[in-house]
This record gives structure tokens, C-alpha cells and sequence, in this order.
């Protein structure tokens, strides 16, 4: 049975963030994109759990940035979850927060180029200024493309950023690949390498010159890296 692709945004993106790789997706199976709230990752990997369970046959969940925790906090009897593809995502391990992850080696510079916006029911949400989200988030895409991207950006809470995970990691029990990008500002390269490796990554692709967006500037490559996920979990 093919896999359903389950693919999970990351923080200052949304949904059309994944137009590069659909055309490059199978089209004899089902890809859903899931709309990531950004509000907690416990309250969005439940929401995540919730479409899981209902979801036939094996599952393949990809997550991008924020997206990685999400699809780590998915625990392992939502359904047949047969593999994971982090996208310059985090793969955090139990009581680690994104933020922790993003400071197993230093470089990042997220933090510097944030806006933050105080909620009325509480806590904090979180922008990229507009006129720094390209150098941060996107230096290997096109200006106007990037403008894009910067005005639809979908704000995070900096609660969630900085929000433990919990006990279990879907990525203990469940086979993981990785792709990320050598000039990944938000999650420095190093900080990947040691979250695929603790993983037991399957695959891991580094791509050089990449940004954080690495699944829009290779779309190529990523999708290749998806593709081996599905075929492996097809196969199993």
C-alpha cells in the first residue's frame, strides 16, 4: 500500500511552503498538508495525532524547522507511522526545547532578527522582520520570491520555541532521514549533524550553500530524500 505523506510547515512559513516539492511527490498515493498552528508542541503534535489516526495504511510524516518537533511528538501508536524525513527540522530529544536544540553548537542567529507581538490572552507571538527574513531565512532564493515569503509568513509563540518536549521521541522507535543546508541560519549545520546522528539517521544529505528553506531551493534533493523514505516505508 503507498504511503500517505503527511508534510508539517515549521514556524514563518505556512502550507504553500511545500509547492516546490508536490510536483515531485508520488501521485498514486495521498499527500496531505497538515496546517501547523505554531501555539505549542504539545497542542500541535495532538492535533497532528488527531489526523494521523485516521489515516489507512502506512504513514510518512515530514516536518520542516518547527515541523521536525511537531512530527517527534506524535507518539507511536497513532497509527502505522513508518518513517520520518526532517527537513532543516528538529529532532529533539525528550525535555529538549527547539530553542535548546538550536544551541548544541553556536551560530544561530534567529533570535536577533525576531519581532515579538504580545497576546492579549497571553504569551508572546514571534515574526522575522520583514526587512531581515531574507538574509535569515531564505539567502539562496530570489528577492521578490523572498518578499513573498516574509509578508505570509505565519508567526510562532515564543512559549512553543522554547517549550520541552516530552518523554517519548517518535524518532526512538520510527526509522528518520535528514536534509539540511549548510548555511542554515536558524539551526546551524553542526546542530543538525548531531540531531541525525543521534537519531540513527537512515539518510543524511547535507546540502551545500543551502538556507533554511533547503525543501524550496533543492527542491531536487529533498524531494529524493522524501522519496527514499516512502520507498522504504512502502517496502516495510
Amino acid at each position: 500500500m503507498t504511503p500517505t505523506i503527511v508534510l508539517v510547515h515549521g514556524a514563518y512559513a505556512e502550507s504553500s511552503s511545500w509547492d516546490g516539492l508536490l510536483d515531485r511527490l508520488p501521485t498514486d498515493g495521498r499527500v496531505i498538508a497538515f496546517a501547523n498552528p505554531l501555539r505549542s508542541v504539545a497542542t500541535d503534535a495532538a492535533l497532528l495525532t488527531d489526523l494521523v489516526r485516521t489515516l489507512d495504511g502506512p504513514v510518512v510524516l515530514v516536518g520542516h524547522s518547527y515541523g521536525g518537533a511537531v512530527i517527534s511528538g506524535v507518539p507511536a501508536d497513532a497509527g502505522d507511522v513508518t518513517a520520518l524525513v526532517y527537513i532543516a527540522g528538529f529532532a529533539l530529544a525528550p525535555g529538549e526545547s527547539a530553542g535548546d536544540a538550536s544551541a548544541l553548537v553556536p551560530g544561530s542567529t534567529l533570535g536577533d532578527t525576531l519581532v515579538p507581538v504580545p497576546l492579549a490572552g497571553g504569551g508572546t507571538d514571534t515574526y522575522i522582520a520583514q526587512e531581515k527574513y531574507h538574509a535569515q531565512f531564505c539567502a539562496d532564493l530570489p528577492a521578490a520570491e523572498a518578499t513573498r515569503m516574509a509578508i505570509t509568513q505565519r508567526p510562532v509563540t515564543q512559549e512553543a520555541l522554547f517549550e520541552p518536549a516530552g518523554g517519548q521521541a517518535l524518532w526512538q522507535t520510527v526509522p528518520s532521514w535528514f536534509v539540511f543546508g549548510e548555511l542554515d541560519h536558524n539551526i546551524p549545520v553542526g546542530a543538525h549533524r548531531i540531531m541525525a546522528e543521534r537519531a540513527g539517521a537512515r539518510e543524511t544529505v547535507e546540502i551545500a550553500g543551502a538556507s533554511h528553506v533547503v525543501g524550496i531551493s533543492h527542491a531536487d534533493e529533498v524531494a529524493k530524500v522524501v522519496l527514499d523514505a516512502v520507498g522504504a516505508a512502502g517496502a516495510s
